[in-house]
């Protein structure tokens, strides 16, 4: 039961840190990855990542935009 307790952990550590790398590479505070773990609001935040207009496409657009 132990082991299973420890896997599931390792999963979730796995996962807030692949959605922290995701948020961050588009443009957000990695913070917004823990928001995937909250049952329905994930849904939503997955779905405002998926079709906001993120801070890397500005930046790129406007390279002698300097923040």
């Amino acid at each position: 039961m132990a082991g299973m307790g420890i896997f599931y952990l390792a999963i979730v550590i796995l996962f807030i840190v692949a959605y922290w790398k995701i948020w961050s590479k588009a443009g957000f505070s990695g913070a917004w990855s823990l928001l995937m773990l909250i049952p329905l609001v994930n849904i939503i935040a997955f779905l405002y990542l998926a079709f906001a207009e993120w801070p890397v496409h500005r930046q790129l657009a406007n390279p002698d935009d300097f923040r």
